[in-house]
């Protein structure tokens, strides 16, 4: 039922962000592209679904996995192993937002519900990320510099408490326009909706499921509106469907044709030879999760070990040789190799993964013997080959998850928050939802009935939800932010001894807009790790909480 990104060619790149970074007396429109004011909403619409899914990718299997230390990096690893971040530009969100926003002045124009329904929910989702991952923003007059004038070419900043409310409001009206039965709703083009082929019963539990995230995500600044909000969807299913299972989960497929429609560091399209995917290796921290866990899902994202080592006490001093596949080395070869780094060889014989910005030279990590081709090293995990591919059946953009709104569920329940059933049972069916959708289902009764199993603590809830955020790390970093959990260490290479907590401002943002984006700047709140516009200074939802340090 998912569709491919990019299916509908040709696409409109990305409109320059009007209310945000650029010199906005002129709108940069692709010459080759389809104008937004000629477009059919059926257009728009598979344009900002792909741009959503390729930002969700883009950030959840790029650096963001590197924070969330799903993956790190053995070469060029500075931005994903160790945050060396110099603010990031918001203006491929802001691009979607305003053809959202046409999207939906065409579909109202029309009296196309459905449409107008699609573009509030891509649109809350949207503004969602930009308030997650930069804090205030312009919202309320963003979208505005068409109609000229200071106010609108360089909006104010509305405060991320009042962005997510606006976003909530609008997942409310998308609920109600997409409540009429399908045959209600006029030209709906299934090729162009890319994410439902037009199932509007789905789009309406994609909406509720965002609804939940962004509840859940006040819980600690506001719990009584997150309560309120939460129970009211959990406890009226006719009003509010929910996507409680993997069949329904927000995908978007990659059809693998080029490199813009490809999953991003394929061995085919990626204009590196290969070298991108093979700096990109599994991270311990993740690893001995799974583990731990007995994880079937460690051997579908990862691929094992080329070549094991072992540490053979018995042998001669400097011994160090490959006998029949693996490599046998005497204990003074260990020994030295971990006086030099700190860390001791990891001989697990199939699965071993990169530390976390373990030394400021990751490619040196267990004995690599190809520090001249660094990537290729024989001795720690890089991801399952699948992902050497353009395309297949699990390389998938994930926007929402039914394992996602089950552990929400499962966490509202272990609040006290009434919410239908307990965690348990929430807890239970989002580790399934999570297995089905890496298509390791059929193992849940063995895997829920080992480590697995519910213990009652919020950190196992969270730890589930973490692993299951692979490839999606963005909203595993909202969790960590506001919950502190999993409790993650950042490694000793890192440029602050704790993990990050916003993207700052670019410095666009500041030329263009400096009067707002410095009053933004003013409300941050200044912590022993950075103040004024850091990574590190705490934007209002984490303000007061002690969270996540």
């Amino acid at each position: 039922m998912n569709k491919q990104i990019y299916r509908c060619l040709p696409v409109i790149l990305a409109l320059l962000m009007l209310g945000a970074c650029k010199d906005l007396d002129e709108l940069n429109i692709n010459p080759n592209g389809v104008d937004p004011s000629n477009a059919h909403p059926n257009l728009l619409m598979s344009t900002v679904i792909t741009q959503t899914a390729q930002n969700v990718v883009g950030l959840g299997y790029g650096d963001l996995a590197g924070v969330m230390q799903h993956t790190q990096k053995d070469g060029w690893s500075g931005s994903h192993n160790s945050y060396e971040w110099n603010g990031r530009s918001w203006s491929g969100f802001y691009g979607i937002a305003r053809n959202t926003r046409e999207l939906y002045a065409k579909a109202e124009a029309a009296g196309l519900e459905f449409h107008q329904g699609v573009a509030l929910v891509i649109e809350a989702y949207t503004f969602g990320m930009i308030a997650d991952l930069w804090g205030d923003a312009p919202y309320s007059t963003a979208l505005k510099g068409e109609l000229g004038g200071e106010a609108n070419l360089q909006p104010a900043f509305d405060s991320q408490a009042d962005i997510y409310t606006g976003i909530l409001a609008d997942l409310e009206r998308a609920n109600t326009l997409l409540s009429k039965n399908q045959t209600d709703y006029a030209d709906i083009n299934a090729t162009q909706d890319v994410l439902f082929s037009g199932d509007v019963s789905r789009w309406r539990k994609f909406a509720n499921a965002l609804a939940l995230r962004y509840y859940m995500r006040i819980s600690e600044k506001d719990p009584a509106t997150a309560k309120a909000g939460i129970e009211k969807i959990a406890n009226d299913p006719a009003t509010y469907p929910l996507p409680l299972d993997a069949s329904d989960d927000a995908l978007v497929d990659y059809p693998g044709t080029s490199s813009t429609d490809s999953w991003p560091q394929n061995t085919v399209f990626d204009g590196t030879g290969g070298s991108n995917f093979r700096r990109l290796k599994m991270c311990a921290t993740l690893v001995e999760s799974l583990q731990a866990l007995n994880d079937p899902r460690l051997g579908v994202w990862a691929a094992k070990i080329a070549i094991p080592i072992v540490v053979d006490e018995s042998l001669p001093d400097d011994t160090d040789v490959i006998e029949n596949g693996v490599r046998k080395v005497a204990k003074n070869v260990a020994d030295d190799y971990e006086a030099l780094f700190g860390y001791p060889i990891d001989s697990d014989p199939e699965y071993v993964g990169l530390p976390p910005a373990w030394s400021t030279v990751p490619q040196a990590y267990n004995l690599n013997p190809n520090l001249e081709q660094a990537p290729n090293n024989p001795h720690v995990s890089h991801l399952n080959d699948m992902y050497r591919e353009p395309s297949g059946p699990l390389l998938k953009a994930r926007l929402m998850s039914a394992a996602e709104v089950n552990f929400i569920l499962a966490e509202a329940a272990f609040k006290g928050w009434s919410v239908g059933a307990g965690a348990q049972a929430f807890y239970e069916a989002g580790v399934k939802a999570s297995l089905d959708a890496w298509a390791v289902g059929n193992q849940y009764n063995d895997y829920i009935a080992g480590p697995a199993a519910y213990n009652g603590t919020l950190e196992q809830i969270i730890e589930q939800k973490w692993i299951a955020s692979w490839t999606a790390a963005a909203e595993a970093w909202a969790d960590y932010r506001r919950t502190g959990l999993p409790a993650l260490q950042a490694g000793p290479a890192t440029v602050r001894p704790v993990l990050p907590v916003r993207f700052a401002y670019s410095q666009d943002e500041l030329n263009f807009n400096s009067k707002n984006a410095t009053a933004a700047i003013s409300k941050l709140e200044a912590t022993p790790y950075g103040e004024g516009n850091s990574e590190w200074a705490k934007m209002w939802l984490l303000q007061g909480t002690g969270k996540p340090w």
